[in-house]
C-alpha cells in the first residue's frame, strides 16, 4: 500500500454513537437546530440567488432581442440562430429553445412597451410593503444582484419577480390578457407559494375576476391595510362543484355535511391561510347553546372567521344573526393581540343592494358571496349528455343496419 492511499481512510457510515462516549443535553439540542436552520436558510439563499440571476439574464436577452431590433438587423431566422449558437457553446444547459428566447423576447416587451414604469415600480413596493417574507427573500437576492437591475432606459427588472420561478412566468404570459392581471398572479403566486398547476388552476377560475369583489362593509370597521387584504383573501364566489348533495332539494345542514365531507377541498377553495377549526361549533352566551355553522382561523390576516353557510338567496335577516356570532366570538374566543373577527355568509343567490342595505346598522365586518356547482347525486343527465348518448346510438343503429345490409346482400349472391 502506498503512503497516498495509506492516508485515504474509508469514510465511516452515520451510526449511533455509543453513549459512554457522548452527553446530550439541553445546549447540544439547541446547537444541532441552529446549525440545521443555518444550512436551510443558506439553501433557500442559494435557491433564490440562482433564479434570480437565471431570470435576470431572460430579462436582459429579452430586452437586447427588443432595442437591438434583432429581426430587422439580422433577418427573420435571428432568434433560432442565436439559440443554436447559445446551445453549441453551453450543450449542458437548459432553456436556450427557439420558444423560450421567443417567451424572453415576449415577457419583457409586455411589461415594458406602451407601460408606464412606475407601474412596475409601484408593484414591487406593493409586495415589499404587504409580504414580510417576500421582504426576507429579497434581501437574500444580495446586493451584487440588486445593482445589475437598472438600465440606462429606466425600464429596470422588478425584484420581486425573481422569487417566481421562469415556467410560472412563462404561464402567466401566455394565459393573461392585461398588465394588472399578470402583475396579480404574480403576487399571487409569491404571497401564497403557488405551485405551476396551482397558478394554472387559479387563472383558470379567473380569480382575478372574483377576488376582491365580495360585497362587504370591511372598509367601514377595519383598518385601511386590514380592509384590503380581508378583501383579496374572501371571494365574490366560490365553486363547491367537489361537493355532492342527495337531491336538488336541500338545506343547509346536508350542504354544511357535503362541504366538510371534503374538508381539503373547501380549505383549497377558499385559499391559502384558513384553518379548519369546526364544524357547528358550539359557543354558550347567557346559558344557552349557540351554533356556528363553519369556523375559521386565518393565519396571515391573524383573525377567527365565521362562516354561516345559506342554501337560499339572501334575506336581510341572515346579516343579523352573522353580525351575532361574530360578536360572540370577539368576546369569547378572540385575543386582544388578534385582529377583529370576519364574517362571511356564503348563499345561493343575492341582490347586492339587498346586502348593502342590510349592513347599515351592523357593527362588525362582514361580506356575503355566493356559491355554485353543488352536484346533485340523483340528477338527471344534462340535455348536452341526453344528446349525445341518443347521436351514439343513432349511429350504432346505422352501423348495425349497415353490417345487416351487407350481410343479406352477401347471402344473396351465394345463392
Amino acid at each position: 500500500m502506498t503512503q497516498e492511499n495509506a492516508d485515504i481512510q474509508p469514510q465511516a457510515e452515520p451510526h449511533i454513537v455509543k453513549s459512554h462516549d457522548i452527553h446530550i443535553d439541553a445546549d447540544y439540542a439547541d446547537w444541532i437546530a441552529d446549525i440545521k436552520s443555518r444550512y436551510r436558510s443558506a439553501q433557500v439563499k442559494a435557491a433564490v440567488k440562482v433564479n434570480a440571476e437565471k431570470l435576470l439574464f431572460n430579462w436582459q436577452l429579452g430586452r437586447d432581442l427588443v432595442q437591438k431590433k434583432a429581426e430587422e438587423r439580422w433577418g427573420a431566422g435571428v432568434v433560432e440562430q442565436v439559440s443554436l449558437d447559445l446551445k453549441r457553446e453551453f450543450p449542458n444547459a437548459e432553456g436556450f429553445s427557439t420558444s423560450n428566447l421567443w417567451f424572453m423576447k415576449r415577457w419583457y416587451s409586455f411589461y415594458t412597451t406602451n407601460v408606464n414604469p412606475k407601474i412596475l415600480q409601484q408593484f414591487a413596493d406593493n409586495v415589499q410593503h404587504s409580504n414580510q417574507q417576500a421582504v426576507s427573500k429579497l434581501y437574500q437576492v444580495g446586493k451584487e444582484i440588486q445593482e445589475k437591475i437598472l438600465y440606462q432606459d429606466g425600464k429596470e427588472f422588478p425584484l420581486p419577480f425573481a422569487l417566481v420561478p421562469w415556467r410560472h412566468h412563462i404561464e402567466i404570459l401566455y394565459r393573461c390578457k392585461s398588465i394588472d392581471e399578470a402583475l396579480f398572479y404574480v403576487a399571487k403566486t409569491i404571497e401564497q407559494g403557488l405551485s405551476r398547476d396551482a397558478l394554472i388552476n387559479c387563472i383558470k377560475a379567473n380569480l382575478y375576476e372574483h377576488q376582491g369583489k365580495i360585497v362587504n362593509n370591511f372598509t367601514d370597521h377595519l383598518p385601511a391595510l386590514q380592509s384590503k387584504l380581508v378583501q383579496e383573501v374572501l371571494k365574490e364566489n366560490y365553486d363547491f362543484g367537489f361537493a355532492t348533495v342527495e337531491h336538488e332539494i336541500y338545506d343547509e345542514a346536508e350542504l354544511e355535511e357535503a362541504l366538510t365531507k371534503n374538508v381539503t377541498d373547501l380549505l383549497l377553495e377558499l385559499g391559502t391561510g384558513f384553518a379548519f377549526l369546526g364544524r357547528q361549533k358550539e359557543l354558550v352566551v347567557g346559558g344557552r347553546s349557540r351554533k356556528i355553522d363553519l369556523l375559521f382561523y386565518h393565519i396571515r390576516l391573524r383573525c377567527y372567521v365565521v362562516c354561516e353557510l345559506k342554501a337560499k338567496p339572501f334575506e336581510p335577516e341572515f346579516a343579523g344573526k352573522l353580525n351575532y356570532y361574530v360578536n360572540a366570538v370577539d368576546e369569547l374566543l378572540k385575543t386582544d393581540d388578534e385582529n377583529p373577527t370576519i364574517g362571511l355568509l356564503v348563499c345561493s343567490d343575492m341582490d347586492k343592494i339587498d346586502v348593502q342595505w342590510s349592513f347599515k346598522g351592523i357593527s362588525t365586518p362582514m361580506g356575503v358571496a355566493t356559491y355554485n356547482n353543488i352536484r346533485i347525486k340523483d340528477a338527471l343527465p344534462s340535455q348536452e349528455l341526453l344528446a349525445e348518448r341518443v347521436r351514439l346510438l343513432q349511429k350504432e343503429l346505422q352501423e348495425t343496419k349497415r353490417l345487416m345490409s351487407k350481410a343479406g346482400n352477401a347471402e344473396n349472391s351465394q345463392s
